[in-house]
């Protein structure tokens, strides 16, 4: 699992500069948020067969992030057909979306002054979470793990679950974005 890496193999890299959170077939996919997790605009039509769908949701000054970061995630798993889970394993494959973004967001409450945005990408096979937040420090699994301590296990259950993640920075401005991807189930 790369940490150093700003993108993973084969990925495309970040949104142009002024990306809405449309997905590419040009439905408004913002999710706005207002206290409570309000219906995202979702891009209408087959859920994997239209390529790459974004969604993005403002957490900056919100309060109950992480419930609102998980509920919004999985309207884009049912927008993106990933749930209502038709086996075990599509189920498993949508709740480890859940919880890495749920790790993600809480690490950047406890960490790093509170997520600004969660940006999730779906490309056909593969889920993208990306939480941006201005904190200055450097998320990595605690070494060793020990699984009996209380307390240090969001990015090790992340570099457990994700195909690759790691952490982008912009030369210039304070913060990060922390990303993770996992494969959909076979």
């Amino acid at each position: 699992m790369s940490t150093t890496r700003p993108y993973s193999p084969g990925d495309r890299g970040p949104e142009p500069s002024g990306a809405s959170g449309a997905s590419e077939g040009g439905a408004p996919a913002d999710g706005v948020s207002a206290g409570a997790a309000a219906p995202s605009v979702a891009s209408e039509g087959a859920p994997e067969s239209q390529g790459r769908q974004v969604r993005r949701l403002r957490l900056d000054g919100e309060s109950g992030v992480v419930p609102l970061a998980r509920d919004f995630t999985r309207q884009a798993l049912y927008a993106w057909g990933w749930l209502p889970a038709a086996g075990a394993e599509q189920r498993a494959a949508a709740e480890d979306v859940l919880l890495v973004v749920s790790e993600l967001v809480t690490n950047a409450c406890l960490h790093a002054e509170g997520p600004d945005d969660l940006l999730l990408t779906c490309d056909n096979k593969v889920i993208r979470v990306e939480v941006t937040d201005r904190g200055a420090g450097q998320p990595a699994p605690r070494t060793p793990h020990r699984a009996g301590r209380p307390g240090g296990h969001g990015m090790f259950i992340v570099q457990r679950l994700c195909l690759d993640w790691g952490v982008q920075r912009t030369p210039g401005h304070t913060g990060k974005t922390v990303w993770a991807e996992l494969g959909a189930p076979a």
